[in-house]
């Protein structure tokens, strides 16, 4: 199972540290861009600012912001390898309206990714029932399980993201599942079992006591 360091942070200073010990540990860096409306907190998250931290991971930006398609471009010119979107934002009629299409907007983000090399992900909270996914499933081959609750690094697994994670396998054999939240020894276990590819963790691997590295490898080896 890929594991991947998320960073979760209040502004460019703590993104530059945590960045900075993950140099030489990690390829990959998922980046939680949360913007106090989806959310109840407000990370750090500005594209234009990306770049001065060099090419020395891939990118996956993690977008639980409301009307992503507003900001999705800035983050594809920033050099995002990986994008994801949420199911819950794009079905918010207090941001796109009465009869707004939740599928079109999302055809028109793949669209854009894929005309850029980037790979489209469609995430879901752990409260959202899985079926809402189905409208969407031609659309996106790659889906993240937020196993939180949107924004906050810190919290508790949710047990309710196993059934979401075995509903998604089940109706698509082929797709690739990511994880994102809570995951630790004992949660990296109970996802890898039910058919996760990629975990997301930040406390486990910044904050267990164990180097980053060390976070890393073990969590890897599940």
């Amino acid at each position: 199972m890929q594991v991947i360091p998320s960073i979760n942070c209040p502004d460019v200073e703590c993104a530059r540290e945590n960045l900075r010990v993950l140099q030489g540990v990690a390829e990959w860096v998922h980046l939680d861009v949360a913007d106090a409306r989806f959310t109840f907190n407000k990370t750090w998250g500005d594209p234009l600012s990306w770049p001065i931290f060099g090419k020395v991971f891939n990118l996956e930006v993690h977008l639980m912001v409301e009307e992503p398609d507003q900001v999705i471009e800035g983050w594809i010119h920033a050099g995002a390898k990986t994008i994801i979107v949420h199911i819950e934002a794009l079905e918010d009629e207090r941001f796109y309206g009465h009869g707004n299409d939740p599928i079109l907007t999302l055809k028109k983000m793949q669209a854009l990714c894929a005309s850029q090399g980037v790979v489209l992900t469609l995430g879901i909270r752990s409260e959202t029932f899985p079926e809402r996914l189905r409208p969407y499933m031609g659309i996106v081959e790659r889906f993240l399980v937020l196993s939180v609750h949107p924004g906050l690094a810190g919290q508790s697994f949710l047990p309710v993201s196993l059934e979401t994670i075995k509903w998604i396998r089940k109706e698509v054999p082929h797709a690739t599942i990511e994880v994102d939240g809570g995951v630790n020894l004992e949660t990296a276990v109970q996802v890898k079992a039910i058919g996760t590819d990629v975990a997301v963790a930040a406390s486990f691997i910044f904050s267990s006591g164990m180097s980053p590295k060390e976070s890393i490898e073990k969590l890897a080896r599940i």
